[in-house]
């Protein structure tokens, strides 16, 4: 069992390297096509948009054609896609490609996800759970460094791009598993899940709207402030990776503490590395690039606290539909924040998607401190989980929405 998790942990590595390194080829792309700071928003928030839709169309699609023949087509289309960025250079088809791509890769992430919970037991469901979201926010780190393959004018990052995305079938076709139950389309209901707790949905949407801004962006404003090619992928990576390396101390500390006060604490402290940010990169990229780090590793934990604060009032039974909902919230933001980030820079000038953060953070820690004040205490309180946003699917490993050991059939 071992091996299969093994390789499909591989693949999904393999995966993230190159659909990780597309955004920032992208972003560094459209700098030099000449592309304004509110078009390249849009092109980004086009991914997101993908996601939203593929989140309602790939369940249906992997139920009528089985994992194995939708996890190959769509992972044949998602390699299309990258090739045909540098073939067909122009903000529509891109932002098509994107909206395709993002359809592809969530319901390739449904495919790895379903089958790696058929592979989890109860006792290694949290481990699985927690390797695989390491495994997608290292390899989103390491896929930074692509960017050194070649020129982004030319064809070869964007092949390097189809490789990695046609190569990361291999393990996982080839990978023995038992067929997994049909992916359920997820449910929506809104008004319950923002009784069951505000500030949940509300950390949620703000995660959104922050990490797809900075995944979109981020090489943007890199490219606007004259990073190098190097500096750009140091400065995306570094980010990430704090958000992987800080995910797990900030969770079990929110374990011990009144989660709505480490939430507000984690928002307002990230608020205050955020504004530095849109100070130091004129001074020094190292000083820069550090506080990125501190930076990610806080703005990255918000949504995993907002998941676990909204579990804390939920009975165990409406753990997975609350969770696939908030992920779905989560998915509009993201459509949102690109977008709204490059209006304002083309508007304010590339520093303003810091104070885009900025803002984002402050309001969600002020609102925070508002439903604290009103709010009663949780009625139970759930063990912290990092948590990824790549499909719901991924959520039926979450052991927090297993039942208890007196629920289990025999």
């Amino acid at each position: 069992m071992l091996a299969r998790i093994f390789s499909l942990l591989l693949g999904t590595g393999i995966l993230l390297v190159g659909a990780g390194f597309l955004f920032t080829l992208l972003g560094m792309r459209a700098g030099v096509e000449g592309f304004s700071n509110k078009t390249v928003g849009v092109i980004m928030s086009s991914y997101f948009l993908g996601f939203v839709i593929g989140s309602y169309v790939c369940p249906l699609i992997i139920r009528r054609a089985g994992h194995v023949r939708a996890f190959a087509a769509m992972a044949s289309i998602a390699s299309t896609m990258a090739l045909f960025h540098v073939l067909i250079v122009g903000p529509l088809s891109w932002s098509l490609m994107r909206v395709a791509t993002g359809v592809c890769l969530v319901g390739l992430y449904m495919v790895i996800e379903s089958w790696l919970n058929t592979l989890a037991t109860n006792e290694s469901r949290g481990r699985i759970f927690g390797t695989y979201m390491m495994v997608t926010l290292v390899a989103i780190a390491l896929g930074q460094y692509l960017i050194l393959v070649g020129d982004v004018k030319s064809f070869v990052p964007f092949g390097v791009v189809s490789i990695l995305m046609s190569i990361a079938l291999v393990p996982i076709v080839m990978t023995r598993v038992i067929e997994p139950t049909p992916v359920q389309t997820p449910r929506l209901d809104p008004v319950h899940l923002y009784r069951s707790s505000p500030l949940g949905v509300a950390g949620a949407f703000a995660s959104g709207l922050l990490n797809s801004a900075f995944l979109g962006m981020a090489a943007i404003y890199a490219y606007r402030n004259g990073f190098s090619q190097t500096a750009t992928a140091t400065f995306v990576s570094m980010t990430v990776l704090g958000g992987a390396v800080l995910q797990w101390p900030v969770g079990h500390f929110s374990d011990r503490r009144d989660r709505r006060l480490v939430l507000i604490a984690v928002s307002l402290v990230a608020a205050g590395f955020a504004f530095a940010l849109s100070l130091l990169a004129q001074f020094s990229q190292a000083v820069f690039i550090a506080v990125a780090f501190v930076y990610g590793g806080l703005a990255f934990t918000i949504y995993g606290l907002a998941v676990a604060h909204i579990n804390d009032f939920l009975k165990p039974e409406e753990v997975l539909d609350a969770t696939s909902a908030l992920l779905l919230v989560h998915g509009v933001g993201a459509a949102i924040g690109p977008a709204l980030a490059g209006v304002l820079m083309d508007e304010f000038g590339p520093r303003s998607l810091f104070y885009y953060f900025t803002l984002i953070l402050l309001v969600l820690g002020g609102y925070g401190y508002v439903r604290r004040m009103a709010g009663a205490e949780a009625a139970r309180r759930t063990g912290f989980i990092p948590m990824g946003t790549s499909s719901t699917a991924a959520l039926e490993m979450d052991p927090r929405g297993a039942p208890a050991p007196e629920e289990r059939a025999p």
